[in-house]
C-alpha cells in the first residue's frame, strides 16, 4: 500500500507536465519558450530553497549543477527546440523513448536489471503515445530529431544520476529539488537573454499562467518526481512518463475542443495499460554496478592473500 501511494503521488508529476501545452498556448506570451523555462525553474527553485533553508555543501555544489543541467537546463531548451521543428507530435514520440534510455543506464550505473515486463511496457507505451500524437505525413527535421533525442537522453540521464547520487544525509527531496531547479534556471537565464532578448510585457493571464507553471507544474511536480526517484526504482519512475502526453491529449479534447480519433483513443488505452503494467511488482533484480563488482573482487583477492600469507607465517 505504501508503494502504491508513492507511485500515485509520483504520477502526479507527469500528469501536471501534460498541462504545459494548454497553459502555454492559452495564457502565456507566444514564442518565448526559453523565457518560460526560466520562469518555471528559477523562481520555483529559489522558493523551495527558502522553504527548506538548506544549501549544498562540498561536492553537492557541482552535483546539483550537473543534475540541474540534465533535468532542467539542457532538457527544457532541447524539448522546446524539438517541439518547434517537429510537427505532428514527433517530439512527443521521441520523448516517449526516454524510458528505454533509463532502463539501459539504470542497468549500467545502478545495477537495476529490468525484466521483460518493464522492457515491453516501455516499448508498448511508446507505441501507444505515437498513436495518440503522431499525424500522417509528419515531416522530419534533422535538427529537430537530434534535439528530441537529446532531450529524452538528458532527462533519462538526470533521472538515473539523481537515483545514483541520492541525497546528502539530513537533506530531503524538497531541498534537492530546489538546488536543481535553481541551477537549471541560472543556466537557462543567459541563454534566454541572448536568444530571445528582453522579457515580454506580461498581462494578468500571463502572471496567472507563470504562477501555475512555477508553483504547480514545476515546484510541486518536480518535488514529487525526485521524491519518487528516491523511493522507487529509476525504471518504475520513468515508466510513468507516458502519462504526460496522454494528459495533454485529454486536456486538448476536454478544454480546447480538439477531436480525438478512434486510433488516438486506442493509443491512449494501450499507453495507459503499459504504464499500469510497468508499475506491477516483477522480477526486476538489483545487482551491484560494475565498479562495485571490481571492488568486491579486489577485496576478496586481498582477503585470500591475507589468509595464504597467514598460513605461511604460521
Amino acid at each position: 500500500m505504501k508503494r502504491l501511494a508513492t507511485v500515485a503521488l509520483t504520477a502526479l508529476a507527469p500528469i501536471s507536465w501534460g498541462s504545459t501545452y494548454a497553459v502555454a498556448t492559452e495564457l502565456l506570451p507566444p514564442d518565448r519558450p526559453l523565457f518560460t523555462g526560466v520562469m518555471r525553474a528559477l523562481p520555483a527553485g529559489l522558493m523551495l530553497i527558502a522553504v527548506a533553508r538548506i544549501l549544498p555543501k562540498g561536492a553537492w555544489w557541482w552535483k546539483s549543477a550537473v543534475l540541474g543541467a540534465l533535468n532542467i537546463g539542457a532538457f527544457f531548451p532541447l524539448l522546446f527546440l524539438a517541439a518547434y521543428r517537429l510537427p505532428g507530435g514527433v517530439a512527443a514520440v521521441l520523448g516517449s523513448l526516454g524510458p528505454l534510455v533509463v532502463i539501459g543506464l539504470a542497468g549500467l550505473l545502478l545495477g537495476e536489471k529490468a525484466g521483460t515486463k518493464s522492457l515491453l511496457a516501455a516499448i508498448v507505451g511508446a507505441l501507444g503515445v505515437s498513436m495518440v500524437v503522431l499525424k500522417a505525413g509528419a515531416a522530419l527535421d534533422l535538427v529537430g530529431v537530434l534535439a528530441g533525442i537529446g532531450s529524452a537522453a538528458s532527462m533519462a540521464a538526470g533521472t538515473v544520476m539523481t537515483k545514483r547520487w541520492g541525497r546528502p544525509e539530513g537533506v530531503g527531496p524538497l531541498a534537492l529539488t530546489g538546488w536543481q531547479l535553481t541551477a537549471g534556471g541560472l543556466l537557462l537565464l543567459p541563454v534566454a537573454a541572448l536568444v530571445e532578448g528582453a522579457p515580454p510585457a506580461l498581462d494578468g493571464k500571463a502572471f496567472l499562467g507563470y504562477g501555475y507553471m512555477m508553483l504547480i507544474n514545476t515546484g510541486i511536480a518536480y518535488w514529487l518526481w525526485f521524491r519518487g526517484i528516491g523511493r522507487l526504482t529509476a525504471t518504475s519512475v520513468t515508466l510513468l512518463g507516458p502519462l504526460s502526453p496522454l494528459t495533454a491529449a485529454v486536456i486538448g479534447w476536454a478544454a480546447l475542443g480538439q477531436a480525438l480519433t478512434p486510433v488516438q483513443v486506442v493509443g491512449m488505452t494501450i499507453a495507459f495499460a503499459a504504464t499500469l503494467v510497468g508499475q506491477l511488482p516483477g522480477r526486476t533484480r538489483t545487482r551491484a554496478p560494475l565498479e562495485t563488482f571490481k571492488i568486491t573482487e579486489q577485496n576478496d583477492r586481498n582477503i585470500s592473500m591475507d589468509l595464504v600469507n597467514g598460513q605461511v607465517r604460521r
